[in-house]
């Protein structure tokens, strides 16, 4: 008798991108995410995401951004937020 294959979920995956990626999961586990990102292009741009943010947030380099930067960064956040609300009525 064959043995079923289960299936992953992309839920599962999300939650479990974080281990994968430390390689803390068993290797059946690990085939079973490999198969799914090859075949979902949605997790496979989550797992490339995740890397690389970890790869910038370990970066050593550093810039500066103008003293104005983050009080230009709140409005234009205010105002995207704004249009996506909508007009009030």
């Amino acid at each position: 008798m064959k043995e079923r294959e289960v299936v992953i979920s992309c839920y599962e995956m999300f939650k479990l991108v974080s281990d994968y990626m430390d390689e803390n999961v068993d290797p059946e586990l690990r085939a079973r995410m490999e198969k799914h990102f090859r075949g979902c292009k949605h997790c496979a741009a989550i797992l490339d995401g995740t890397r690389n943010v970890v790869r910038l947030v370990g970066d050593e380099r550093t810039f500066d951004v103008p003293p104005s930067f983050s009080q230009r960064l709140r409005y234009r956040l205010a105002e995207h937020i704004k249009t996506l609300k909508g007009p009030r009525h």
